[in-house]
């Protein structure tokens, strides 16, 4: 077979001029964006152009459009907003306006734009691409030079926003961001509305799209939630003051009510946090008051995970622009699962149009099946996550709009959740969801397998309140094997009814779940439908991109990277050397890099000698340089070795630090991704599990000794998976703790290239564009 590989060295930007601007309302994670267009295409030969204040900019050209530097970009990673400026531009909505943005880039040689903004935006940037030839033409019917070479105009854009409103991609640039700031205030309100047994009604951003306001409410256990892509139904203020007045009546001292702005009932009357106040004031009387997080939302520093974001999506759009051709279409970068993938502008932008008429139209139903992704690319494993996390929370708590399949059959079944590995910062809001979603008794296995003797109690509905903000496991948590007590844990299975387990942790739950299959020959108390969920920071379990934990730590690290460039900003040349944990698997050094503009991550995964360490020495020129490596990244180069190494070889040129972040990679609160994230996969174990449940019903009792009735849950690519354990021994390394294949090695080249190393980058993945496809109904109700 011919070798279809494309690699980075093989593309030219040579000749070619790049406009990058930002639009419409700012984002957090715009400013990564930017730099990653500006490094990229100048790390392929292009030329690369500021154009400041968005189209407003690009109108009015002179100094507003300015060629960019690699070191124009520097510190700017960690900054919100977008420091090249954006303005919303009436002239550009004029035909004259557009004309004189067409004089401004052709004078300067300017035939490729990245714009980063929401739909308003790049549809203003696809219409300026059909109107390009007419322009030019009235261009040199007026005298001005528009010569062959800019006869097409190519359009590349990322959405920032921190709506996530966008049809055509998972999450925005912003979005994650901004749930920060949410769960942050949300988090803080609740130790002072618990104090004085008040209820706090919250209103976040989101005039036409309420995703901020659900994802929130399903991260922060909120009691009520109002989104305008489902009004509630009338008689919503009974239901909602019932609600309310249950969960004081079941203990809480506090509730939470999270309001879209753009909220409205089902004939299309706003829906105010005032009003919403009024309400429970005049039906309930409890004290009662309302915060408005306004623009709080929309500042600060960017998170991880849109440093992260952007970075790919900014690389992406570079190579979009590249292997552009005069007939290919406007495209977004968007994301899909855990992939960046190239999508046609105008049909997001008009799958985006059809959410709102639908919701204009009363199809409310239809209207949360259409937002986010939605129908999925190319239909292949399409998924519903905006229609899947409003369902995940009706069910959770209590406000059931849509009916949400639930089996009542299995009230006689128990199903044992145990905690395994270490404390990651989601388990505890994994046993929530898994209390919650079905009635199905849930028992819990404090400490594990070392306690499965003897503690083990019933899980009820008000046992798991108040837990989803909280770090560590409340379950607790050991690194014992359940090899040794086999015998004694079969015989409590057998005494408690356990018909299913649920096992929550890192690489010793999987190698417990490998165990307990394998005892099922000798023991039929093991034959029981068994699930694991991955929760560690190393993101270290063979069958999953992602785990739960990984996102905290990464938040963590970058945090704290944040803080030592901010330290040393007033002294001379200095480098930090930064330990992160993770075994032998360098994903919190790689991503963490990434995301904190690291010169250099050495890993166990790709070996480095002291020629290489030498290299990066040479390599420092900036004023800051941050080196991440994690703890076993070498049995001889160690942390101490390269730090000593740097401080005697840059004597003169820059001095030294270093420091071990250790443990605090573990603690805090969870981060809006891991509850989200630990929210959804917990929500579909239980739904597995409740159909192995009636699969493996006979006679009375459950029988499951197959391969798929123990399986692993996890995030492949682009989609949610179920993997038995057993097929995934294969895929492991069990002697360094990693699996044998790791996605995001793919994503040091990048890295690398970020920091002006030269390097090969292979970008086979890069090239196709997806299209989006409407599911038919019959498609939908199999999702």
């Amino acid at each position: 077979m011919p070798d279809t590989k494309k690699f980075i060295e093989n593309l030219s930007g040579a000749g070619k001029c790049i406009g990058v601007l930002t639009s419409g309302g700012d984002a957090q994670g715009m400013n990564a964006a930017v730099r990653a267009v500006v490094r990229m295409g100048i790390y392929v030969g292009a030329k690369v152009y500021f154009i400041h204040e968005g189209y407003q900019g690009m109108v009015d050209g002179g100094d507003n459009i300015k060629e960019a530097s690699w070191e124009s970009v520097s510190s700017m990673l960690q900054v919100g907003g977008t420091v090249i400026g954006s303005a919303r531009c009436k002239d550009f909505r004029t035909h004259e306006g557009r004309l004189h943005a067409a004089l401004n880039l052709v004078q300067r040689g300017i035939t490729n734009l990245c714009v980063i903004g929401g739909d308003g935006s790049l549809t203003g940037a696809n219409l300026f691409r059909e109107e390009w030839s007419g322009l030019l033409d009235e261009l040199v019917q007026s005298g001005s030079r528009a010569s062959q070479i800019h006869s097409a105009l190519h359009i590349v854009g990322m959405v920032g926003s921190i709506d996530n409103d966008f049809c055509g991609t998972d999450m925005t640039i912003g979005t994650d961001s901004a749930l920060h700031r949410i769960i942050e205030v949300v988090d803080a309100i609740m130790t002072t509305a618990q104090s004085h047994q008040r209820t706090f009604v919250l209103e976040v951003m989101g005039r036409h799209c309420g995703y901020l306001a659900l994802v929130s409410a399903l991260a922060c256990g909120a009691d009520w939630v109002l989104i305008p892509e489902m009004p509630p139904k009338d008689g919503w203020e009974e239901q909602m003051c019932y609600k309310l007045s249950e969960s004081r009546l079941r203990g809480s001292r506090l509730n939470i009510i999270i309001v879209a702005e753009g909220a409205t009932d089902r004939h299309g009357n706003p829906i105010s946090s005032n009003a919403v106040k009024e309400l429970v004031v005049r039906c309930l009387g409890f004290d009662t008051r309302v915060t408005i997080l306004g623009h709080v939302q929309r500042g600060g520093t960017p998170s991880a995970f849109d440093r992260i974001l952007a970075s790919r999506m900014g690389v992406e759009a570079v190579l979009a622009l590249l292997e552009a051709s005069p007939g290919t279409p406007a495209c977004v970068v968007s994301l899909c699962g855990n992939q960046a993938v190239r999508v046609p502008l105008m049909e997001c932008v008009q799958m985006t149009q059809e959410v709102q008429k639908a919701m204009d139209e009363k199809r409310f139903e239809e209207a949360v099946r259409l937002r986010g992704r939605g129908n999925a690319a190319n239909g292949d494993n399409a998924c519903l996550p905006f229609k899947c996390m409003f369902e995940a929370f009706s069910c959770l708590f209590g406000q059931l709009y849509l009916i949400v399949c639930v089996s009542s059959s299995f009230t006689n079944f128990s199903v044992a959740l145990c905690n395994r590995y270490k404390d990651e910062e989601i388990q505890k809001f994994q046993i929530q969801t898994q209390a919650n979603v079905h009635p199905i008794s849930a028992a819990s296995l404090i400490f594990f397998f070392s306690c499965f003797l003897s503690q083990i109690k019933e899980i009820k509905w008000g046992d798991v309140g108040g837990w989803t903000g909280q770090g560590g496991s409340l379950l607790g948590t050991k690194r014992t094997l359940p090899a040794k007590h086999i015998d004694k844990i079969a015989e409590q299975m057998r005494i408690h009814n356990i018909n299913a387990l649920l096992v929550i942790g890192g690489f010793e739950a999987f190698e417990s779940l490998l165990q307990l299959v394998d005892a099922r020959s000798r023991y039929e108390e093991f034959c029981v439908p068994m699930c694991m969920l991955p929760a560690t920071i190393s993101n270290n379990v063979s069958g999953t991109d992602l785990s739960i934990g990984a996102d905290t730590s990464l938040n963590a690290i970058v945090e704290t990277c944040d803080r030592i460039k901010q330290s040393a900003s007033g002294t001379k040349r200095r480098v930090f050397i930064i330990e992160t944990m993770g075994g032998y698997c360098g994903y919190l050094a790689t991503v963490g890099g990434l995301a904190a503009g690291a010169d250099a991550a050495y890993i166990y995964e790709e070996p480095f000698d002291i020629r290489e360490l030498q290299s990066n020495v040479e390599h420092l020129t900036e004023k800051m340089k941050t080196n991440i490596l994690h703890r076993n990244c070498s049995e001889n180069y160690t942390t101490d070795f390269i730090y000593q190494l740097y401080n005697e070889e840059g004597k003169g040129v820059f001095d030294c630090r270093k420091n071990v972040l250790g443990h605090m990679q573990q603690g805090g609160a969870p981060s809006p991704f891991d509850r989200n994230f630990g929210t959804k996969i917990a929500a579909k174990a239980m739904q597995w599990i409740s159909k192995k449940l009636k699969e493996f019903y006979r006679e009375g009792r459950v029988f499951a000794n197959t391969e798929d009735s123990a399986c692993l849950l996890g995030m492949r690519r682009r989609a949610l998976v179920f993997q038995p354990v057993v097929q995934l021994k294969d895929e492991t390394d069990f002697v360094h703790r990693i699996p044998k294949e790791q996605w995001w090695l793919r994503l040091r080249p990048l890295m690398k290239i970020l920091a002006k190393y030269k390097t090969s980058y292979d970008v086979s993945d890069s090239g196709q564009l997806e299209h989006i496809v409407r599911l038919r109904a019959k498609d939908i109700s199999a999702i």
